[in-house]
């Protein structure tokens, strides 16, 4: 019997596609995938809604698919988010505690978390996740959880990431216009990272990004919390726009060639080889040089990773990634992509896999449901932790979900 209470919908609005997950916890406790839609997406431009009446069509279209594959009734989401307004960086959040014999309790640590939260965004913002990472007491670091323990001054790391309320509010909108209820806005990056990483990956640091159609997303975990987040509003059209303009063929074509012979590096037996494209109804068929194909998408891929790694190292991150580079996202499908990302990073790369989940094995082997299945993870800690006290004894917001996971 279909017990709604049991599941749990993520729902992905891409570039170039809908992707809405379907997930069911059994009585285990597991989490199992039961049903997947999907659509093209024909109005989301840099991972923004930008013609609201068709992309509403395609989003019902993604639900009704995935409604019937699950065989249940969709009645709420949770909503990736993602795009160039979208910010993230590490606060401090301090507390002096009166007395210094005094043991630091429940209410101490929700101050603390508190004052970390008390941040001076620009008005047009808001708040998407504030994550907690560590404690300090009186300058002992890495402290996970100080209740019981005695200081004089506590404080708290905080990751925040937040982005312009109008812009996040659209296709919250959206999904309501649908009849359907947003559970919770994630940011993208941060689904992805739990679609993918082992705590063991989280622990000893891990940098997961997504390779979508109009933004590429990251994040870092390290020390088994998440340290650093961030968004690059480019992603594989860019691709697609750049073969287009180099060898002098419509957008649809160059997709097509980049789909068919891409590679995002440029290996040394192609050189004098050739590949042919359709052209417009009466126009003879054209011939184009194999190796400017590739040079082509490989400076531009080269230059998305070299943007991400230069983020990482002005925030001193990539010493972290012991375990290296995860890709996910329809780009993570382009052949020979974690060649180039080691190349960039100096680091093992390798495309990532959603290998904790239960169900259909055919979405967990495809990097572009990544996203939309972190978004159901995601929903299943909202689940085991509603209504009480964590193992830690301290009651956390939805998002904080992502600091110990």
């Amino acid at each position: 019997m279909f017990d709604p209470d049991s599941t749990i919908v993520g729902l992905e609005i891409g570039t170039s596609k809908i992707c809405a997950v379907v997930g069911e916890v059994n009585e285990a406790g597991a989490l199992n995938l039961i049903g997947v839609g999907q659509s093209k997406s024909r109005g989301v431009r840099k991972g923004e809604i930008a013609d609201a009446p068709i992309v509403a069509e395609d989003v019902r279209l993604a639900i009704v698919e995935a409604e019937k594959m699950a065989n249940a009734e969709i009645r709420s989401v949770y909503l990736g988010v993602t795009g160039g307004h979208i910010r993230g960086f590490n606060n401090l959040g301090v507390l002096q505690v009166v007395s210094a014999d005094r043991a630091i309790t429940n209410d101490d640590v929700q101050d603390v978390i508190k004052n970390a939260k008390a941040i001076n965004l620009q008005k047009e913002n808001v708040l998407i996740h504030a994550v907690r990472q560590h404690f300090h007491l009186d300058g002992q670091d890495g402290v996970v959880n100080p209740v019981g323990m005695t200081c004089t001054q506590l404080e708290v790391d905080m990751h925040v990431v937040h982005g312009n309320f109008n812009r996040l509010q659209n296709p919250i909108n959206l999904v309501k216009s649908l009849q359907l209820e947003v559970e919770s806005i994630v940011f993208n990056g941060l689904a992805s990272s739990l679609a993918l990483l082992s705590n063991d990956q989280k622990e000893i640091g891990a940098v997961v990004i997504d390779l979508g159609a109009g933004t590429t997303t990251y994040a870092v975990y390290a020390g088994g919390i998440v340290k650093h987040t961030g968004v690059l509003a480019v992603g594989g059209d860019h691709v697609s726009n750049d073969l287009a303009y180099a060898l002098k063929v419509p957008l649809s074509r160059a997709e097509q060639l980049k789909l068919e012979h891409g590679s995002a590096i440029v290996e040394e037996g192609i050189k004098g080889k050739t590949v042919t494209c359709e052209t417009e109804l009466g126009l003879p068929v054209k011939t184009m040089n194999l190796e400017h194909l590739r040079r082509v998408m490989s400076l531009r891929l080269e230059e998305i990773f070299q943007l991400v790694e230069q983020d990482l190292a002005r925030a001193h991150m990539l010493d972290c990634l012991r375990a290296g580079v995860f890709l996910c996202g329809g780009g993570s499908r382009i052949p020979n992509i974690h060649k180039l990302a080691e190349r960039v990073f100096q680091l093992p790369a390798t495309i990532g896999k959603t290998n904790s989940f239960g169900g259909m094995k055919s979405a967990l082997d495809q990097p572009e449901f990544a996203t939309a299945i972190g978004l159901v993870k995601f929903g299943s800690f909202q689940q085991k932790k509603r209504g009480g006290f964590l193992a830690d004894g301290i009651k956390r917001t939805f998002s904080e979900l992502f600091s110990r996971k």
